[in-house]
């Protein structure tokens, strides 16, 4: 008599576990504002492992810096605060700042152009252009709009 055949089994690759760290606070509309939203962006990344100083915490200093001024200077609304989120997963640093004024959209990707070289203004999306790996202007629900830029981690 044969033993019978024991079914082959199936043993799945371990999956290294996915992490999402988010970070989402309210402003007010002011340069003060704005300035505080740069200050504890850097404070959160290092504290998520990204120390300050390093290529990744300088380039998203500008570009939260450029996000945040863009939504004090164009996108305020008196008594209305502008938002910061940031999302650190997957190999991707996500910086979306949102607005209540979805009437005045910045032009998207490929449609910023360079200011007149004697401008004393317009520079802030074709910094964020040259910086980020991917950028967008989103619709906000309920209202608004919301900037995101992309930063790819170095592995």
């Amino acid at each position: 008599m044969t033993a019978p055949a024991t079914p082959p089994t199936t043993t799945a690759a371990p999956q290294p576990p996915v992490t999402v760290r988010v970070f989402t606070q309210r402003f007010s509309s002011t340069p003060r504002g704005a300035r505080l939203a740069r200050h504890l962006a850097l404070h959160q990344l290092h504290s998520w492992g990204v120390p300050h100083g390093t290529e990744v915490s300088e380039t998203a200093a500008v570009l939260v810096a450029e996000l945040a001024a863009n939504a004090v200077t164009h996108g305020r609304v008196p008594g209305r605060d502008f938002e910061l989120r940031l999302a650190l997963a997957a190999g991707t640093l996500t910086v979306d700042v949102s607005d209540t004024r979805g009437e005045r959209r910045p032009p998207g990707p490929g449609a910023t152009g360079f200011p007149a070289g004697d401008a004393e203004n317009g520079r802030g999306l074709v910094l964020v252009a040259a910086l980020a790996d991917r950028w967008s202007v989103l619709d906000r629900v309920p209202v608004g709009k919301t900037v995101r830029a992309e930063l790819d981690l170095p592995c």
